[in-house]
């Protein structure tokens, strides 16, 4: 039960934390850019299509031979939907400094968010998996396969409209510590810390 509510919390929150990123407009993620994109040109609200983005990477699980867990399910039916609510309660920024203000609150927060699902061990999200199943099918590096993938998706999200800037370098250089902070603190499989001095600094 601690591990479910872990997982929908998270999950919940990354929506949360993307919405503040969007309404921040300083520059998204690359598949937020995607998203917007579609938004964009067909009219269907942002978090409902990233929901369908979500849908629609998972099969292409099938061909690298990729198993999708509870976890992964959760993902494409969670995140879009608390995305898509969140973001009319978000308060516009008035300013360049409310703006920033913005986007360091809501990638610190989707890092957080990441720590808390991924460490309740319910599997990838579809957009993880994708990158994991293309590095253990092909032979790539995992950060090879994860620029690749990220790039393609950053290219074709703007143009079609998606909105790049300095939030996209931002939560690229940003999102890595910080999800992996919050992995340490939330991991459910970690080993419990011993009581003796240790040189371990987490």
């Amino acid at each position: 039960m601690r591990r479910l509510t872990q997982l929908m919390l998270g999950l919940i929150l990354y929506g949360v934390g993307v919405a503040i990123v969007v309404v921040a407009g300083l520059g998204v993620d690359p598949w937020t850019v995607l998203a917007e994109g579609l938004a964009l040109r067909t009219g269907i609200g942002l978090g409902w299509i990233t929901n369908i983005i979500g849908l629609a990477v998972l099969i292409l699980w099938i061909p690298l031979r990729q198993k999708p867990g509870l976890g992964t399910i959760a993902n494409i039916l969670v995140v879009g939907t608390a995305l898509q609510f969140a973001l009319p309660l978000v308060p516009s920024p008035e300013n360049l400094l409310q703006s920033c203000a913005l986007l360091l609150g809501g990638v610190a927060l989707v890092g957080i968010a990441g720590g808390l699902y991924l460490g309740a061990r319910f599997g990838p999200g579809p957009r993880d998996g994708l990158m994991t199943g293309i590095s253990a099918r092909w032979g790539w590096p995992l950060w090879l396969a994860r620029t690749a993938v990220e790039i393609t998706v950053l290219a074709i999200g703007w143009t079609l409209g998606g909105t790049v800037g300095v939030g996209t370098l931002v939560y690229a250089l940003a999102i890595g510590p910080a999800s992996h902070a919050a992995l340490r603190l939330f991991d459910t499989q970690r080993p419990a810390r011993r009581r003796t001095r240790s040189t371990d600094p987490f």
